[in-house]
């Protein structure tokens, strides 16, 4: 679980609904001062994470210049989802995203960052439409399925949820795994779990554990430039198969120092300006965009 230092966001963020055709969705919005702007951003976060995660990366990345907007998925933290688990397919989870990048609007195509699973699902948007986007990052996610023993923990998160509630699930969690020092409220973090649809942390979980190669078919979209950013450990995919992802897609590499499965929480502003400086390799200079 990705542990924000905090869920109150910068001065220059707003918390709002961004409204689509597949219904809203609870957002940050980060603007950049007027005349500095270089381009439109979306961010996707990871399994049982939400918007906050990139609550560290917003003002760095508006600073240099970027309109960002971190999303919450439906069924994530303050997006309601459906009672339906199939509505939680990845395919629904990728068309939910193409929703929001036409909704975003902005200055033309966008760039696209996911963590985890969040990079997953980007994947499957840009493999259905890659037209909306102008860069694809894709933050500690992997090739493939998840390691056999981040795929045990989901098979005994989603054993849980078959049986218990969600504030029974959070006190066993917090038993068996005690959290670790963080600035960030522990009440936050509940209530962001609280607030999490289980059908979707099923439907998710499912899909990590179970996800196919599916990087050839991404390294041929070959006119959408690939970035991949990890930190120099990770016990969710295997630093060492990221590496091989990125040489497979032709993508950048860039690997965070002193960060984990999560840079943009553990290192953010290192891991902002690494993913500035990308954008900016692929950003025309423009006028910002009218209204919001």
């Amino acid at each position: 679980m990705s542990r924000p230092p905090t869920f109150v966001p910068p001065v220059c963020a707003e918390s709002r609904t961004l409204r689509t055709s597949r219904g809203e969705f609870a957002v940050l919005d980060a603007r950049p001062r007027a005349g500095d702007h270089r381009g439109t951003a979306l961010l996707l976060p990871g399994f049982t994470g939400s918007k906050e995660d990139f609550i560290a990366m917003l003002a760095p990345l508006a600073a240099a210049g970027y309109r960002v907007v971190a999303v919450d998925g439906r069924g994530q933290y303050e997006t309601e989802g459906p009672d339906d688990e199939r509505a939680y397919a990845q395919e629904e989870l990728a068309r939910d995203v193409l929703a929001q990048a036409r909704a975003v609007g902005g200055d033309g195509p966008l760039h696209l960052l996911g963590h985890s699973l969040g990079g997953q699902i980007s994947r499957a948007a840009v493999l259905l439409d890659p037209s909306p986007f102008r860069t694809l990052t894709v933050m500690s996610s992997g090739p493939a399925r998840i390691s056999p023993a981040q795929r045990e923990r989901v098979r005994l998160l989603s054993d849980a949820l078959a049986v218990m509630g969600m504030a029974e699930v959070w006190e066993a969690m917090q038993a068996l795994d005690p959290p670790e020092e963080t600035a960030t409220d522990g009440e936050d973090l509940r209530r962001r779990w609280m607030l999490t649809d289980p059908r979707q942390l099923v439907a998710t979980g499912r899909q990590l554990s179970t996800e196919p190669d599916r990087v050839d078919a991404l390294a041929a979209l070959d006119t959408l430039p690939k970035h991949v950013i990890s930190g120099e450990r990770d016990d969710t995919w295997p630093v060492e198969q990221l590496d091989e992802m990125a040489r497979r897609l032709g993508a950048r590499r860039t690997v965070i120092s002193g960060a984990e499965h999560s840079p943009n929480t553990d290192r953010p502003e290192e891991t902002a300006a690494a993913t500035a400086a990308f954008w900016d390799a692929h950003t025309p200079r423009t006028d910002p965009p009218s209204g919001r």
